[in-house]
């Protein structure tokens, strides 16, 4: 290689460098400019003018924001009492309108905001007092922050919940109306602002509280207690302030309970005992204080032995009839023609001659027989 060839070289490699050194500079400093704002981006800046029915906001380095036409109308409450200087948060809706500005939205940007911060409630487990507002059979219709939302009835807590044992949905919405205008302290768990959907329960702040409270009984407890509520299938219990229980029907009587109701009253004072904890909930048993007439039974009857008893009830395997107080045996169907035909043979409230078929005293099981009484 001459040296001119040599020379030309060493230019073409210099040059080269350099090209390639002012490419980097170039890409450094494209790569650190920011980020023009497209349509959904959240901005904020200064206001720098405020028009009769628009505001501008200074967005450097990409120019002017504007909030006008519906946008400006919607906020309007807001915008009048903005002044210059007032730093304001808003929505990108279209990075270059046909004048040039880059328009925003600022109920737009409340809502972004508003989703963000439910999604932080979401996280810390924050708790929020609001009103219901409307109900369904399906739960409760609340607002928060102007969002609305929903309450569905099986995150309502223990006191609020419809006490309605057969699930009759018209039954659900009447308990449910009655929080229509009250206040509920709640917690959000579910927060889709593309599905425009926001969950709340009231079961998470009430449930802290409630196992805390929990933690403070054991099982075989016997403890004093008043009824809140006597439904269908049981009662309720308050045993201190933010802890109910049920006493479930079976649990109230060792003889037979058609209607709790028509025992206990709200306000009624009973004595109780813990006899399941389980999931946040405690069970509670009256029958459970008072001696199991089962035991003695057990040396009074034996399986073939005569005994009398007297219909209470009717069900879809016969019959029930109470041989003493707490202690009943089932009349089989199957010794009759007929459902029919056992209810004209045995008549609710009359005393017959039975023979026991089964007595087991540890499951308080007894089945009586009416035919074989007949064939004797």
């Amino acid at each position: 290689m001459t040296e001119i060839e040599k020379d030309v070289e060493t230019e073409e490699t210099e040059d080269t460098a350099k090209k390639g050194k002012k490419e980097t500079q170039m890409g450094t400093l494209f790569e650190s400019s920011p980020t023009p704002p497209i349509e959904g981006d959240l901005v904020e800046g200064p206001v720098i003018a405020v028009d009769r029915a628009r505001v501008y906001i200074d967005l450097p380095p990409f120019g002017t924001g504007i909030i006008y036409g519906k946008e400006f109308m919607s906020a309007r409450d807001i915008l009048r009492k903005v002044n210059i200087g007032d730093t304001i948060a808003a929505k990108v809706i279209d990075p270059e309108n046909k004048e040039g500005y880059v328009e925003v939205s600022l109920k737009e940007a409340r809502q972004a905001l508003l989703w963000a911060e439910a999604d932080t409630a979401i996280n810390d487990k924050q708790t929020f007092e609001v009103m219901v507002k409307e109900a369904n059979k399906g739960g409760l219709i609340i607002e928060w922050q102007g969002i609305q939302g929903f309450l569905p009835a099986s995150q309502l807590a223990g006191e609020h919940y419809p006490r309605v044992e057969d699930g009759d949905k018209d039954r659900i919405l009447d308990e449910l109306k009655q929080l229509i205008n009250q206040k509920l302290t709640v917690s959000i768990i579910t927060a889709d602002p593309k599905e425009n959907k926001l969950i709340f329960s009231e079961k998470i702040g009430d449930q802290k509280n409630r196992d805390k409270i929990i933690d403070g009984y054991n099982i075989g407890d016997e403890v004093d207690g008043e009824v809140t509520g006597a439904v269908e299938f049981g009662i309720f219990v308050k045993l201190e302030e933010g802890l109910e229980g049920l006493v479930h029907i079976s649990e109230i009587d060792w003889a037979l309970v058609e209607d709790p109701r028509t025992i206990y009253k709200v306000g009624d004072k009973v004595r109780v005992k813990v006899i399941e904890i389980k999931d946040g909930k405690i069970s509670l048993s009256i029958k459970a204080l008072k001696e199991n007439p089962w035991k003695q039974a057990s040396e009074r009857y034996k399986k073939d032995s005569p005994v009398k008893g007297v219909i209470i009830k009717y069900n879809k395997h016969g019959a029930l009839a109470s041989i003493e107080e707490g202690v009943a045996g089932l009349v089989h169907i199957s010794e009759f023609e007929s459902e029919e035909k056992l209810r004209e043979t045995l008549e609710l409230g009359k005393t017959y001659d039975f023979t026991i078929t089964l007595f087991d005293s540890a499951d308080q099981k007894m089945t009586l027989s009416y035919k074989n009484k007949e064939e004797k």
